[in-house]
This record gives structure tokens, sequence and C-alpha cells, in this order.
């Protein structure tokens, strides 16, 4: 087996519906598995795998577990060389699974590759990061990108070339792993339920000597934020996910730092969304700066 894909599902039934129509009608000569790990969702999901997807692996979870975890389950059970990690809100465009794999396969201290990510209406999406979570991270958003625009130009999260480009994270998205890699380094940290476990992750990966690559050939429309509804919750889990993450990967004195940087950003931010009104701002970045750890 080349490759088995992973796809994690909780409550997302017709999205995962549409990705796995389009794995199947897109992924060509090539050996592959999907399996896809199910979070105890309650929109019928089960039933419709079972019913419409009988040469999917399903693995169902009692309880919902997160995205690294339930990624885990998956893997544990993965037969392919290559384990590609994949949203339910993706749709592949073009023959995305095989060209990563082979990528993967003649490139030996590659360990990590991912695509270039669409919006619906095609225009280009967050597809990588050229830098961690950090206190770069932290200026560059003080900055409004402005410091990674004139680092990286139009490629600051997506690859306008046509040349393989290396980047420090891929989005779990699309992530395509060395399944001996992915062993080697321990998997997703289950401390992480969900945001910023990918990031973690690929930190490891290149602290153990591996390159983590950008592949433009390979192209997936992601329609973000499908799967999820925006909300207080799921800015309280992004801001929970920040302050773990610096506290498993730098000092206690570098994360002072970078929160005493994201502080000054929320209370700017906080000023100006004030002035305009914008009253949707205004309770998200409030909401930030007392939820700042």
């Amino acid at each position: 087996m080349k490759v088995s894909i992973i796809i994690v599902n909780y409550n997302t039934k017709e999205l995962t519906k549409q990705c796995l129509q389009s794995v199947f009608e897109k992924t060509q000569d090539i050996d592959f598995e999907v399996i896809v790990v199910d979070n105890a969702s309650h929109d019928g999901s089960q039933k419709m795998l079972k019913e419409e997807f009988t040469n999917v692996r399903l693995v169902e979870n009692p309880e919902n577990i997160g995205f690294g975890r339930a990624n885990n389950e998956g893997i544990k059970i993965a037969k392919g060389q290559n384990v590609f990690l994949l949203n339910p809100d993706t749709i592949l465009i073009n023959n995305a699974v095989k060209t990563l794999s082979d990528y993967l396969d003649k490139n030996k201290n590659v360990a990590i590759c991912g695509g270039n990510l669409f919006d619906e209406e095609m225009k280009p999406a967050h597809s990588f990061s050229n830098h961690f979570i950090s206190i770069f991270y932290e200026i560059d958003l003080f900055t409004l990108n402005g410091l990674s625009k004139i680092i990286y130009g139009k490629n600051r999260n997506f690859n306008h070339t046509k040349k393989n480009l290396e980047v420090a994270c891929i989005v779990g998205a699309d992530l395509m792993i060395k399944k001996t890699v992915f062993d080697q380094v321990g998997g997703f940290d289950p401390d992480f339920f969900m945001y910023h476990e990918e990031q973690e992750l690929c930190l490891r990966v290149k602290k153990n000597g591996y390159k983590i690559v950008s592949v433009p050939e390979s192209n997936i429309i992601h329609l973000e934020g499908k799967s999820f509804t925006c909300n207080l919750n799921r800015l309280k889990r992004q801001l929970e996910a920040r302050n773990l993450f610096y506290k498993k990967t730098h000092s206690s004195f570098y994360k002072y730092i970078a929160d005493s940087i994201f502080y000054l950003t929320a209370i700017t931010r906080l000023f100006v969304f004030k002035l305009s009104n914008n009253q949707n701002k205004i309770n998200i970045w409030s909401f930030m700066l007392k939820n700042i750890k």
C-alpha cells in the first residue's frame, strides 16, 4: 500500500461525502486506502459511510477526542508508506495524492509535503507557514503581516511559483507525511485538542533533520470554516492551543515576551475597532484580551 488517506469527521456528513467522492474520482495510478475516523458524530455520518462507502475503513471513536488524537488512531491501522491527512472540507482538483506521494518517495530528506489550497472561488488560500508560532509570528501579527510580506512577498502562505518551496509547516488540511517519520517522532501530541498540533508536529520533524516542502502541482479546494462555526468557543480553543504550543516549545521567559507582544496587538486592535464601531471585531478582540494567558 502506497498511501493511507486519513479523514477526521465530526458532524460533517455532507462535506465528508463530497471529499470522499473527489478522492475516488481524482486519485489514479496509485495504491491507496481511505480511513475515516469519526469523533462520535450525531448527524448520521456513520450510517452514510457504511452504506455509501463500503470501501472506506471506518474508525468510530466513542467521544470527540480532537484532531490530532483522532489522526493518531487512524494511523495506528494505516498500511500505507505515506500518510495523507485530509480535512473533510476539502475537494481534490487533480491527482494530488499521487503527486505528493511521488515527491516524498523521490526525496529521502523530505518528510512532509502539501499542495496549494484554494477557496471555493478558486482564489489562493492559506496552504503553509514560512515560520512557526514565535516572537517573529507575534510581531508579524502586530504589523498586519507586513513583516512576512516584506520577507516572503506573495509567497507568504501560498506557493505562486511553479517550483517546490521549503517551508516551516504545512497546514493540517492536506498534510502528507512518511509513516516511518510519523512513528519516529511519536505522532501528534495528544495534549492538543485542536489547532496548532500540525505546527508542533512539523517542528519536531524539522528538529529531526527533515525538510518540509510545498508542492504547487498538487491542487485542492479547502472550504475553510465550513466544517465549524466561528464563535468564542473556537477562539478559546485557539488561544489554549497557542498557550500550550509556547509552553511545550519555548522557555517561560520567551513565552512572556511573546504574550506581551500579543497583548499589545490585542489592545491596538481593540482601540482601532472601537473607533470604527465594528462591534463584531470589538467582541472578538475583547475576548482575546481577557483570555491571554
